[in-house]
């Protein structure tokens, strides 16, 4: 990016790298110079070959999903808890201290206000174990209108309502920049209202989830405007490259 950025640039493997393989793309990050990645499901790696691809380049990672159990459906409760700590032990065994979560698919025939109840009271039950075990769960706003259709939260406002709820910083809110373009815009106001509630971000180009520099979007400002908010932590790029992984990565970091 022009003029550089404070904050951490994150390569999630899964998306930009998908469906290649993980050391391969790790190492290949480190060698385009970034030190940072991030992935989306766990429970299909093996956990020490992930270990040792992130050792062998010297990255660290900034996050990655918890299991994607329901917190909107009570009854799914203790499945989401069985999920977070198991999560947490392999987050404690890579050195990551963030965790994304998705929140659940509406329920048909429940109220949003009792789902959302729902949601509330199943991470307030998460804080102790986030607390003592000093690890972030992220809760993520998806667009409805073209990529995930029927999920429960996709409004930012509402999202940030949420987690000022909660009141423990152990439970923020993934920014979605291309989510957040699609469902609402308003993007740089939203983030500067809000940035205390933000523990991370994801950046992809927008119409068509691309490389950052395909679209809409100016990233250049947008990047700046973070800055600006004393923002120091990770941008995960989470994207679908339209040319080879190398290419989009190597013109951002110049």
């Amino acid at each position: 990016m022009e003029g550089g950025t404070r904050m951490k640039l994150s390569v999630c493997v899964d998306a930009v790298y998908r469906g290649r393989d993980f050391r391969d793309s790790v190492l290949e990050v480190k060698e385009l110079g970034y030190d940072t990645i991030e992935f989306w499901t766990w429970w299909n790696k093996e956990i020490d070959a992930v270990a040792a691809a992130v050792a062998e380049a010297g990255v660290t990672i900034a996050a990655f999903c918890t299991k994607m159990v329901s917190l909107v459906d009570p009854e799914q409760r203790h499945v989401y808890i069985e999920g977070l700590t198991e999560s947490i032990a392999v987050a404690k065994r890579l050195n990551c201290t963030k965790l994304i979560s998705q929140v659940g698919q509406e329920l048909e025939g429940v109220s949003r206000d009792a789902q959302r109840q729902s949601l509330i009271d199943g991470l307030r039950a998460c804080v102790p174990l986030l607390e003592k075990e000093g690890v972030t769960l992220l809760i993520e706003p998806l667009n409805t209108r073209v990529n995930h259709p029927g999920y429960f939260l996709a409004s930012s406002e509402e999202a940030f309502a949420i987690v000022k709820e909660i009141e423990s910083p152990f439970v923020k809110v993934l920014f979605d920049i291309y989510h957040q373009q699609v469902t609402e815009g308003n993007l740089l106001a939203t983030i500067r209202e809000n940035r205390a509630w933000i523990g991370h971000f994801h950046a992809a180009g927008c119409p068509g989830r691309h490389e950052i520099d395909n679209g809409e979007l100016n990233y250049n400002q947008i990047f700046q405007a973070i800055d600006a908010t004393g923002y120091t932590g990770s941008m995960g790029l989470e994207y679908f490259p339209l040319e080879e992984p190398r290419v989009g990565l190597q013109n951002l970091i110049k």
